[in-house]
């Protein structure tokens, strides 16, 4: 059992969740359990430790992150994407097409602008997280911001984070932003209950086998001992079967921030929002900056860039 537990929710979402064409069934699914940052990082600390994740709430300002919001639906306007004439800030997803290869193009001058970098290192997280590292934090400059729509079969499968950023330290932290409320309908990240255990034992069944890959081959997600794109599984209800878990899911809102292990094993699932609302989220890494640095994740992210 978590030590996270205030107050624990003991009851399964509502809705149905899904993706790469299956169901979640009600008796695998349940609740992560939030955090108050005001218990102390310490407390904190721990609860990531024994849960491998730590689901914080409004650690950021809420109308900072709605602001954001409105600048990037604003700026990706152009491309048909954003219901004409509505509130940027709702993000409400067209009804008819946009050019897809104009939002891509838009996408990623927008994570290497000014504001994002200053949205990602905003002082509340930046001094946050020196505190939870206990030393001085380094942000990786390859971070990633996502828009998903609604009815879009779009959903990242199953996987933990160390198989992408093999190159340095294994003491990394991910930290991912929901960029406007993102309820469990909207398809934000759910994770494998207790799964960073089971991240940690696949990593070195991979290192056991890896003796006959070169040192680039060892660090690439893409090696012919890993599945397509690194991923640990499509097949999420399987997933929960096998290992005789749950996936978790949450009501996130704008100012929450979640805090997972490099080991913890997490996916998301398809936006199902019926007020077709664009999901909109960002996950960036740290680590303390005195530790070994991937130097692949020291440039911008592009699309294709294999990491």
């Amino acid at each position: 059992m978590s030590i996270a537990a205030d107050v624990m929710q003991v009851q399964k979402p509502e809705f149905s969740l899904a993706a790469h064409g299956r169901t979640l069934p009600a008796e695998r699914t349940g609740w992560l359990t939030p955090t108050d940052p005001a218990i102390g990082v310490d407390a904190i600390r721990r609860r990531y430790q024994d849960d491998g994740y730590v689901w914080l709430k409004s650690l950021l300002p809420k109308a900072g992150v709605i602001d954001f919001r409105r600048w990037v639906f604003e700026h990706l306007a152009e491309t048909g994407l954003v219901e004409s004439g509505s509130d940027f800030s709702l993000g409400i997803a067209s009804a008819g097409g946009f050019d897809k290869s104009l939002a891509d193009r838009r996408l990623m001058s927008l994570v290497r602008s000014a504001a994002y970098e200053g949205f990602c290192a905003q002082p509340p997280l930046a001094r946050f997280m020196d505190d939870f590292l206990q030393g001085i934090s380094y942000l990786h400059k390859r971070k990633l911001m996502r828009f998903i729509q609604p009815g879009s079969p779009t959903a990242t499968p199953a996987h933990y984070d160390l198989v992408y950023l093999r190159g340095g330290t294994s003491r990394l932290v991910t930290a991912w932003i929901p960029i406007g409320d993102i309820p469990t309908e909207m398809g934000g990240l759910v994770y494998l209950e207790g799964s960073h255990a089971l991240g940690v034992k696949m990593e070195a069944e991979f290192r056991a086998m890896s003796g006959d890959l070169s040192p680039e081959e060892r660090i690439s997600a893409y090696n012919s001992h890993m599945a397509e794109g690194g991923w640990v599984s499509k097949d999420l209800p399987d997933m929960a079967e096998r290992f005789d878990t749950r996936w978790l899911a949450a009501d996130y809102e704008a100012g929450d921030v979640v805090l997972h292990s490099p080991y913890m094993i997490h996916a998301s699932t398809i936006n199902q929002d019926r007020s077709r609302r664009l999901r909109l989220s960002t996950d960036i890494r740290y680590q303390n900056v005195d530790d070994e640095i991937d130097v692949r994740w020291n440039n911008h992210w592009s699309l294709g860039d294999m990491l």
